[in-house]
Parts: structure tokens; sequence; C-alpha cells
């Protein structure tokens, strides 16, 4: 039963009632919720648009009728110590749940130190939105860092988005505000009021630290339940913690998952279809790894995901977060790796985002000469600033140990490398010795390539590095960035152009053959052929080739032949597989070959044999990033523009020898010597008509012969398709005299 009361309680000052109805009190902690004055204990609530109110506080007091003050303040005389309760009415129903404002401090003052020095790198465990039992109640502490906000409320779907009702707290410190709300769930949407230092009310900001969102366009945070997933993949981490992986095949399958799975109807799929579809698919093709586009969080579409501002949170595009995990455990169980592109360089100006979260350039620079990229439209990361490099490296690291992903691809290296990184002079800010190195960024790429190496269990980061910037694969220990492998954009740029000249002048320019291998050992390299490669009017891959029909095929399966037998680790954009013929659109469905297209299906034929190929011959992998595993056989032949050279897996695996005619006349009685006699045998030939080739080589193996070449005393005699590649293997067992 409900009791009145009739004691005069200590009044609030008319200025903190003022404030609190402005949602600009700066710290509701000290009006609202329990305090003394005097000899009067009293419980403080402001509800505004509440009907009524009343204190529970234990079954000898019983409920409590609050007295209402105006503008939504309630007071009730309270225990002096003990759980309370509200129980609120509402116009649309009655609430009961405990005062978010009886609650003490919440975050450990370790973790606040620990984000201060930006070194808290379980983070999306403390800031952001998580689910919490606090002296046996059950809610959601929200945390946010707003160091130069004057107030900052949490609003959502609990509160009627009333940026009045959930004022936060303020800790000292690096400008974390915290605030404990009980009976909130998780899938409860969420955004931050925040007002500046100003007096200006900002728009509502998504959570940076969201593990979960809204779907787009919808920008709403959604509270996310624990990150608990039956994980059956313990056998694959064991293993890849004790592989090396620069002597593992590595061949990338690069794919923007809803477009894969996009049908002529617009769906763009989910991750469970991703599971029965795409997974079959790698399986079948033989790819090592699927690497994904990003998938962290990002407003617009467009962007393929390279604009993210949920950098803790699967795009909701594609499912929940369990989902993801599902997808990833079951690439493990299907011996698949998985790398997600990540990207720390940059983030969108969306309104809604990190741009000036708090009123203030937080998380980006305040100079536009730092701050601003002029050719993305985009802010960039100050990771100079602690708070935001550990903000950056606890996202690298929740996504690897959260979702156990076998590698992180890190966008735009290059960007976050160079002060003058496209600007003019005059337009950009030297470093502190007058340079154009970004010094904090090399400081940060070393510190995240130390942390995914002690903690990511055999997980892997690969550098998007387009410049000759010296030892990005050199460990942090010599001097260098630290990344296990590094994009190489001079090899993509070099092989494509080759392959767009028209034959009859690739004589004259084997160089961008070549050239390559001066340098091919040099870092520990990935052979991009990537979705850049295959947009903004460049044209698809086969597009690129010349000739009528039959020889951009064949071009395409020379291309990919010469790819895969290079030193260096693989990456094929979706639809290259096969030649698609328009460039990719992101809004299109995927443009699968029809049954009857022979040559595509060819073309796909042929890359699955090359991924067996690939990763049953140590020769072609092994030594992938070592010079003794690779030797030029013939570098000059410009009258037939004609390359060979010999691949190394060791002392205890045969050489393999590939030969390539890049013009389209077949080449008779072509010889080329060779360290050892007997029968050799062709592993490939890409001619051959199960990939819609023409089916001219040796008929599957060739013997030597006493004649010398090239430095050797015996040589075959081959027969070299045109527009085609052979890749030859001693035969021990055939081995004559």
């Amino acid at each position: 039963m409900t009791r009145q009361i009739q004691l005069r309680l200590p009044s609030l000052p008319a200025r903190d009632l003022a404030l609190l109805d402005e949602g600009r009190h700066p710290d509701a902690f000290a009006v609202l919720g329990r305090h003394t004055v005097g000899d009067v204990t009293v419980v403080r609530a402001f509800l505004p648009g509440a009907n009524y109110a009343e204190l529970l506080a234990g079954e000898e007091h019983g409920a409590v009728a609050m007295i209402g003050q105006g503008n939504g303040l309630f007071e009730a005389p309270a225990p002096a110590e003990g759980p309370y309760r509200l129980r609120v009415a509402w116009p649309g129903g009655i609430t009961e749940s405990a005062d978010p404002y009886s609650f003490g401090l919440l975050l450990s003052e370790d973790d606040i130190y620990l984000f201060a020095e930006g070194r808290h790198f379980d983070l999306a465990t403390r800031l952001g939105a998580n689910l919490r039992m606090i002296d046996g109640v059950e809610g959601v502490l929200f945390a946010v860092w707003a160091p130069n906000a004057s107030h900052v409320a949490v609003v959502g779907d609990f509160n009627g988005w009333d940026g009045r009702r959930h004022p936060m707290r303020r800790r000292l410190g690096p400008g974390v505000w915290e605030l404990f709300i009980p009976s909130v769930e998780a899938g409860a949407v969420y955004k931050y009021a925040i007002t500046a230092a100003s007096g200006e009310h900002l728009p509502w900001k998504a959570d940076p630290l969201a593990r979960r969102t809204e779907t787009p366009p919808r920008t709403g945070s959604v509270v996310a339940a624990p990150a608990e997933f039956n994980w059956s993949d313990e056998a694959w981490l064991a293993h890849r913690e004790r592989a090396h992986p620069m002597a593992e095949p590595m061949a990338c399958y690069e794919v923007h998952v809803g477009s894969w799975l996009r049908t002529e109807w617009g769906q763009m799929g989910s991750w469970d279809e991703a599971v029965d579809r795409l997974i079959p698919y790698l399986q079948h093709m033989g790819f090592s790894h699927v690497e994904l586009m990003p998938i962290t969080e990002h407003p617009f579409g467009g962007s393929w995901g390279y604009q993210p501002l949920g950098m803790y949170a699967p795009t909701a595009r594609l499912g929940p977060p369990e989902a993801f995990a599902r997808f990833v455990d079951r690439c493990h169980a299907a011996g698949i790796g998985v790398i997600l592109d990540w990207v720390p360089a940059h983030f969108p100006s969306d309104e809604h985002g990190l741009a000036r979260f708090d009123g203030s350039a937080l998380y980006e620079h305040e100079d536009p000469r730092e701050g601003f990229h002029r050719d993305w439209n985009t802010l960039i990361y100050n990771v100079g600033r602690r708070e935001v490099r550990g903000f950056l490296i606890a996202s690298a690291l929740w996504w690897v140990e959260t979702f156990h992903l076998d590698g992180l691809r890190v966008d735009a290296v290059a960007s976050m490398l160079y002060r003058d990184y496209s600007r003019l002079p005059g337009e950009w800010v030297p470093n502190q010795y007058g340079g154009r190195e970004n010094l904090e960024a090399v400081s940060f790429f070393q510190e995240l390539n130390t942390l995914i190496g002690a903690r990511g269990r055999g997980a892997v980061t690969i550098a998007e590095e387009s410049t000759a910037w010296a030892g990005v694969t050199s460990p942090v220990h010599h001097g260098g960035l630290g990344f296990h492998f590094k994009w190489n954009m001079g090899w993509m740029h070099d092989t494509l152009r080759f392959f767009a000249r028209d034959p009859i002048h690739r004589g004259h320019h084997g160089d961008d053959v070549t050239f390559g291998l001066l340098y091919a050992f040099s870092e520990n390299f990935v052979l991009p052929i990537s979705h850049d490669e295959v947009v903004h009017g460049k044209g698809s891959l086969l597009s690129r080739m010349p000739g009528d029909d039959g020889q951009r095929f064949a071009n395409l399966r020379l291309c990919l032949a010469l790819m895969w037998s290079h030193p260096g680790k693989k990456l094929l954009f979706m639809g290259c597989e096969f030649g698609a013929d328009e460039e990719w659109n992101v809004d299109a469905p995927f443009p699968w070959p029809h049954p009857d297209d022979a040559r595509r299906r060819g073309a796909m034929q042929l890359v699955r044999d090359l991924n067996a190929l690939y990763r049953s011959t140590p020769a072609l992998h092994r030594l992938d990033h070592a010079p003794e595993g690779f030797a030029w056989v013939i570098a000059d032949d410009r009258a037939n523009s004609v390359f060979a050279f010999r691949r190394s897996g060791g002392a205890d695996t045969p050489d393999i020898l590939v030969v390539a005619n890049m013009t389209p006349v077949p080449r008779h009685d072509y010889r080329i010597g060779v360290p050892r006699s007997g029968l050799w045998r062709e592993r490939l030939n890409s001619d051959a008509g199960v990939y819609g080739g023409a089916d001219i080589g040796n008929g599957g193996q060739c013997r030597t012969s006493p004649a010398a070449r090239h430095g050797q005393r015996q040589s075959l005699s081959l027969t070299l398709p045109p527009l085609g590649l052979l890749v030859l293997e001693h035969d021990s067992a055939g081995r004559q005299g």
C-alpha cells in the first residue's frame, strides 16, 4: 500500500532544476539519487513526462509516493542506506527498476588510467554498452569518451529518446562519462546526446564502441549481447599458432560478401547464406583464404566498407555478430582462413559519427592539413593522440581475438605514413624534424603489429602500402613496421600494363615482367589483383586483354598462371577467376557464367587447378620470400617474347620449371636447359582443352637430350602453346642414366 508523506523536504535550487530540464546539468549525480541534507535523507529522480512515481525501499518501508516538484522532478524521504527501487507511471505504462543514480563509480581506476595511456586493449568490454549485473541489479553500463563535452546523456528507445532522462557522470582524468541504467536489455537502440563546451547541443552521436548497430540507413547503436560463441576451431587455431606463414601457401579470394550473394532481385544475403554458398565455393575452387572487404559498420554502401564508423561492429546488413562468428567458425572447419580488410586511416564526416564528436577535433586532427583527406572527403585519425591510438589498436585486437580472424589487411597504409600524401607543397605539416614521414603512424603500426604478434595466436597483418617505404615487413626490433606481408602494387601495375599490350609489341616491354624480380625479396609480398583494378572505368580484368575472344581468354589464363607461379602469395578479386565481362558493380547481381559458357568454365577450372598445384608443390610456396627459391632461365628472348624460370622449395623437393609464351604464335622445338636429365612432366598447361584452350603442348611430358643450353648440359625440346604457360617438374622415377 502506498503511503503519502507530509515531511518537508530540502528544496533543489531552481538553477539545478533548470539545468536538468535543459539537458545541461554538469553533474547529475550531485543532485539526483540519495542525498542526506541535515537530518533528512531524500531520493530525487528526474522523470520528465512521468505521471506518478513511487519509492520502494524494502518491505518494512513499503511504497512511498514521491512528491512531484514540477518539470519532472520527484522527491521522497528515504532510508539512509540500503537498496531502493523506483516505480514510475508513464503515459504508456508502468516501469519498476533500481535508480541509475544510486550506484557509485563504475569503471575501475585501472580502466580509466589504461584508457588515458592508450593501453587499454580490452576496451570493448569497458567502454560502449555492456550488459552488467551490479549489486545484484541487471542492466547496461554505458561509457563514452567525450573530454570536451559539458554534458552527456544516453538517449534510446528505453527512455523515449529524451535527452533529459539519463545524464551521465564524468570521471576525472581523460574525460570518460559513465552511467549504469538498470533493466535495459540486449537489443535496445541508443545514442549519446552531447553538449559541447560552448553549450551547443550536438547532433546525437552513435557509440564509437558499439558492437552492434541498426541496419543502415538507420544509424542507432544497439546494445549487444555478450560476445559468447560456441567455437569449434581450437585445432585450427593451434595449428595456425605453430605455422610459419611465409612458407605456407596463401591464395586469397577477395570478396564483397553482400554483392557476391546479391540476387537479381536485389537481396544482399546474410552470413548464414554465405555459410551455405560462399564456403562450398571457396572449397571447390581451392582457395586457402577468403579476404573480406570491410564489414565494419559503414553508413554508405557505395564506399564498399572503406569509410567505416563502427570499428567494433560487424555490419548489420549481413546479420548479427554471432552470425559472423558462425561464418568464421565454419570457414575454419572447411580449412579456410578469414582475413578482414581493416581501415584505421580515415573515417567519414557523417554528423552521427566521430566527426567533432564532443564539439572538438577529438578523433581527428584540428588542422585540416593533417586531418582531412581531400581525395576521399574523409577525416584522418589522430594516431598521435594516445586515446585514439588505443581505440584503434583495441579494435584490431577485438576482431582478431573475438572473431578468431586469421589476419587483418590494413588499408591505405601509405596515406598514413606520409604527411604529404596527395598534398601539394604548403598543404601539409612537416614532422618535428622537418620531414614528410609521419612518425606517429610509424609508431602506431609498430605497436599494432607487436601486439597482434603477441596476442593473435598466429594471425597475420598485411599492409596495403603502395610506395617504396623500406622495412614494411621487417621486424619491429630491426626498425621495421612489423607487418607479415605487403601488397606488391608494383608487380600488379607492371603485369597488367604488360598484358594490356598487343602481343606484337610485348618483346619490347619484357622489363614489365622482369623488373619486379629485382625487388621481389626485399619484402614479404602478396601479389594482388584486387577490387581496385576492376572499378572506376578500368574495366574488368578480361576486358584489358587484347585480341579476339579466344585470345582474350588465353591472355587471361596466361596472366593468372604467371601470377600463381611467380614468387609471392596470391590475391584475386571475385569474378576475375572466370573472366567477368564488366567491371564490378556493388549494386549489381554477381555475374555468374552460364553453365554452357565453356571459356569461363575453363578459366574457373584453371584457377581451381592452379590452387591445387600451388598448395601441393613446395617449390611454388615454401621459399616464396627468399632469393634462393627463384632463378631466371630465360629473361631476354625479345624476338619470341618467351620467359622461363625455375622455382625451388629446398634440397628435399623437386624444382619446377615455368615457361611462358607471351605471343599467339606456337613455338616448336624450343630448347631450354635444365639441371636434371630424364623425364619432365607437364604439371600444368594453360592452353589445355579443359581450360578452353587449343590443347597445344607436349603430350604431358618431355625427355631431356644432351644438348647444352643456358649453362646446363642437357635440355628439353618443348612445344610452347600460343599465349600459354607450362609448369614442368622433374620426375625422378623416370630419370635416365
